[in-house]
């Protein structure tokens, strides 16, 4: 049984759902990735609602949340600015923090507020410094196929990437780094899930793609100021991620209390790709903070 809603943010209205509301233990909030994809691929994770209430939410411009046509709406604090309105309107006094993606880079900039009763965080193929991603990035590509890499350099400079090319080149780097899925999964969730996303927001806060940081994120780098969150962290990654392993256990190192997990044969949605295992190590952390 679940209960959903709109909840009115700076902005906007945005949808959330709860899972198992009624529960007393701790509930996990689920932020996605993007910026302006949706919590749509992560519906998978309310299985976490049997120990606890599990809060799943479209951030304001993207999923079923409002889309406002205010450009400016569409910095990080703002979204932190809507992750505290939305503890409030729920009250949720005490919350884990689940961040997928960019939802880690909203996760740590929020926690970076210091708000009460945070009790653990788990950064998901974390991105806590767009410089360092970029330079990742560049790493992976080099791994592809020589012309994938030069159809990749080439749209890139002449601003071609909305370009079938592009996109062919994009998808190989995508069954490498992103999703190692070898059957697609059925062509019309993710029909359903690429029409949650808004394009614009991830154009103007990261850029035309993942390879070059050119929106609003790009000087983002809270890696100086990890270890003022105290409150106990999981760090994981896809052995094949984007969020490479090397990262992403540089940035557990960087936390006071950081535990780090990879995922052997997943890239960057483990939640997905290794369904079972990325519920049992996110539930087995949780409960053992509980039980602290």
């Amino acid at each position: 049984m679940h209960v959903e809603g709109y909840i009115e943010v700076t902005g906007g209205r945005v949808w959330y759902q709860i899972f198992n509301k009624n529960s007393v233990a701790t509930p996990v909030i689920i932020l996605h990735g993007g910026p302006g994809s949706s919590s749509y691929s992560l519906e998978g994770l309310q299985a976490l609602e049997a120990e606890r209430p599990v809060i799943l939410y479209d951030q304001l411009g993207c999923g079923r949340s409002d889309r406002p046509k205010d450009t400016s709406l569409w910095q990080l604090e703002r979204f932190v600015e809507e992750l505290a309105q939305i503890r409030d309107a729920l009250n949720l006094e005490e919350i884990h923090i689940l961040g997928h993606s960019w939802g880690t880079t909203l996760a740590a900039a929020y926690c970076l507020t210091k708000p009460k009763g945070v009790k653990s965080v788990i950064f998901s193929s974390p991105c806590l410094s767009a410089p360092l991603w970029e330079q990742d990035q560049i790493e992976n590509l080099k791994t592809l196929p020589k012309e994938i890499q030069e159809t990749i350099k080439h749209c890139e400079e002449t601003g071609m990437t909305d370009s079938e090319e592009f996109k062919a080149a994009i998808q190989e780097f995508n069954k490498r780094f992103v999703c190692r899925v070898e059957k697609d999964p059925d062509p019309e969730w993710l029909q359903k899930g690429a029409g949650y996303r808004n394009p614009e927001i991830y154009n103007i806060m990261w850029g035309p793609s993942e390879f070059s940081v050119k929106g609003n994120l790009r000087s983002f780098d809270c890696t100086a100021r990890l270890n003022e969150i105290n409150c106990p962290t999981l760090f994981t990654c896809g052995r094949y991620d984007e969020a490479t392993p090397e990262s992403t256990e540089y940035f557990s190192r960087l936390v006071p209390n950081g535990n780090l997990h990879v995922y052997e044969n997943s890239a960057h949605m483990a939640y997905f790709e290794e369904r079972e295992e990325f519920l049992q190590v996110a539930g087995d952390f949780l409960r053992a903070i509980d039980s602290n």
